[in-house]
């Protein structure tokens, strides 16, 4: 019987860009037997992991632009957004080496209460185990690097199943760890179908399961996880940005353009929500508006392109069924509306969308941003607050008391003060609440999550 083929198509124009062969169910079951067996034989020392790592972040930067046109051809992030995303990539290898400092143990006092008289004991860190990371699309190299770099630092055997629309990436990364010094087996990519891909996920020799995705399909495999495994759910969120006054107006403007529209909207901290005061609503929608409608919308590639395709015709044909719905229950269309052409979307301000609509509710993942008009900040918080999704959250204010009073209130696990949802570096805790997320991101919390504690008692 002939293997699968995974197609790998140019995200705009369709081309193919790779035929690829699939892995079955013998290949994933080897795959985990090779990985399982590595951890059972002891982890790399940390001066080699270090070494490793830093001969990695030098090969990822010698080939920066191809891995730029990798992003932008596979995944249709505009390619000055690709190279960011590879700069960052880099940073998030040579983040991985400092943390490598801060794996260690503690002591535990023993003569709290008489019992523990004449017993000393310490910590030692050890590596959990087999991980097994579910990645998305929307970033294909820095999400590799956020999944796979962690267990490799922390001496943790990785086999990683990339987004299908786009491997590549993750491809051409575990061949650069191997070029680095890593030995055979430790970094595996698995390209499988969705059942074997369960299967991957829910073996009871994983140690720790990582998911960047949907909350239906992320919950859904921690719902199967063998007892035992560990797991980190990163999903998506419906951004909201409250707009108090703020000094510099048009900065404000054009970085809600930015954070709402950045690689079409597929970012799951993008700007969904922005409310505004009631009597200021419409023209601040059109000065939104004023800017969105700009944007020059195009194959990723082309140096001139702000926003690229949706990964998928489907994905257009969902956005713009969302945006008909919208307006019809009442959203006024400030700019955008229309498909542009299969896989491209006009960037779109809508004004007022009924609090049940879907642009309201769900995660658009498109080039979309909904103004709302609020009378007082309180309904605005309590607008922000009313999804069982929530990640991360802004206030705009002048007024310093006011947005901490403002930020304290918002449910989010961040929440960011004059600055957008879109915001951070990746030493930070990165994470979701409610139906967005489990456990933490962010690479050293991530290596955290990868090393388990052993008590050491002696006696006398």
């Amino acid at each position: 019987m002939a293997a699968e083929k995974l197609i790998v198509n140019q995200a705009y124009t369709g081309e193919v860009l790779a035929e690829l062969k699939m892995h079955d169910s013998a290949q994933v079951d080897a795959m985990l037997s090779i990985a399982q067996a590595l951890h059972k034989s002891g982890c790399l020392p940390a001066h080699e992991r270090i070494r490793i790592l830093q001969k990695l972040a030098e090969l990822v930067n010698a080939e920066h632009e191809d891995f730029a046109r990798l992003i932008a051809n596979e995944g249709g992030k505009p390619i000055r957004d690709a190279r960011v995303e590879v700069t960052r990539a880099i940073d998030g290898i040579r983040i991985a080496v400092a943390e490598i400092q801060n794996i260690q143990g503690y002591e535990v006092p023993m003569d709290m209460t008489a019992a523990g008289v004449g017993h000393t004991a310490f910590t030692i860190m050890e590596p959990i185990g087999v991980v097994v990371a579910v990645s998305a699309f929307n970033h294909p190299l820095n999400l590799s690097i956020h999944q796979v770099i962690p267990a490799v630092a922390t001496g943790c055997p990785v086999i990683i199943k990339p987004a299908s629309v786009t491997p590549l990436c993750a491809l051409r990364l575990a061949n650069l760890i191997k070029e680095a010094g890593l030995p055979e087996g430790w970094v595996q990519v698995a390209l499988t179908n969705r059942e074997n891909s369960e299967k991957l996920v829910t073996d009871p020799r994983v140690g720790f399961f990582s998911f960047i995705g949907s909350a239906k399909v992320g919950w859904y495999l921690k719902s199967k996880l063998a007892p035992g495994t560990r797991c980190a759910l990163e999903h998506g969120g419906v951004a909201p940005l409250i707009f108090d006054k703020y000094a510099d107006e048009q900065g404000f403007i054009n970085g809600v353009v930015k954070a709402s529209m950045y690689h079409s909207g597929q970012v799951c901290v993008s700007v969904q929500r922005v409310y505004v005061p009631k009597d200021r609503a419409t023209e601040m929608a059109q000065k939104i508006a004023n800017i969105a409608s700009k944007q020059v919308v195009g194959d990723a590639i082309n140096e001139d392109s702000d926003l690229g395709p949706l990964i998928l015709p489907k994905e257009t044909d969902r956005i713009e069924a969302w945006v008909d719905e919208a307006i019809q229950e009442g959203a006024t269309l400030i700019t955008g509306g229309k498909r542009i052409n299969e896989v491209s979307y006009e960037p779109t301000v809508l004004l007022n969308p009924a609090k049940g609509s879907k642009v309201s509710t769900q995660e658009v993942f498109g080039p979309i941003v909904c103004i709302y008009g609020y009378q007082i900040i309180n309904d605005a918080i309590e607008q922000a607050n009313s999804l069982d999704v929530s990640f991360q959250s802004a206030i705009f204010s002048d007024d310093v008391s006011l947005a901490m009073g403002v930020a304290k209130k918002l449910e989010a696990s961040a929440v960011m003060i004059n600055d957008y949802t879109t915001f951070r570096v990746d030493w930070m805790p990165f994470a979701g609440r409610k139906h967005s997320g489990y456990g933490i991101g962010g690479i050293g919390y991530s290596m955290r999550d990868m090393l388990e504690h052993k008590m050491i008692v002696t006696k006398g």
